[in-house]
């Protein structure tokens, strides 16, 4: 099956920064929330990894703090088509497919933009979709912020490339300031980076 190389390849090097949209991911929750100007969007079960939390290479763990979205990969493809090394195979799978544990849908590679995460994009950690959705909502992945098929390709479709993504270890609510969700506003201290 011969697929157009828009469905291999999407590069970044966008001189439009996406700076109207920000994800914030809560390890705590295993939620993803889409803030858009400064009010939130739309919140999304994810899956984090179940290494824990962690920059350090080879580590298979999620890392913390202020990132943002480098490469958008998967542009048009079907919803469950399986990427090998950021390339569309040609595979397409369903949700919760017996024993696959595929990356599907679509890719959002993740760039570090703090000393500690600097390495992440090195690392190919990506916002991507999953066929093991009934995972989602528990830590399962081995670094990537993992997705429900059909979520993926609509946060991708919401969100462009410069889009800040913030991994923080705590709760999207800030229960001692009634907040329902972490703006992007907050200090360090609440999105937990501190606490690394």
């Amino acid at each position: 099956m011969s697929l157009p190389a828009a469905l291999l390849l999407n590069s970044c090097g966008s001189a439009n920064k996406d700076s109207r949209n920000q994800m914030i991911v809560s390890v705590t929750d295993q939620r993803l929330l889409l803030v858009h100007d400064g009010k939130p969007v739309k919140s999304y079960k994810v899956s984090t990894s179940k290494f824990g939390i962690g920059s350090e290479r080879n580590s298979n763990r999620t890392p913390l703090g202020r990132m943002e979205i480098a490469r958008k990969i998967g542009e048009g493809a079907p919803t469950g088509m399986v990427f090998k090394s950021r390339r569309a195979t040609g595979e397409i799978v369903k949700p919760n497919a017996p024993g696959r544990d595929a990356i599907v849908s679509r890719i959002m590679w993740l760039n570090g933009t703090e000393d500690y995460n600097r390495n992440t994009y090195g690392r190919c950690v990506y916002i991507h979709g999953t066929p093991e959705e009934w995972r989602l909502g528990t830590p399962a992945s081995y670094g990537c912020i993992r997705m429900g098929m059909k979520d993926v390709v609509d946060l991708y479709e919401r969100v462009g490339e410069g889009a800040e993504v913030r991994v923080m270890r705590g709760p999207l609510v800030d229960t001692s300031a009634g907040q329902e969700y972490v703006s992007k506003h907050s200090s360090e201290q609440s999105l937990g980076v501190a606490q690394r």
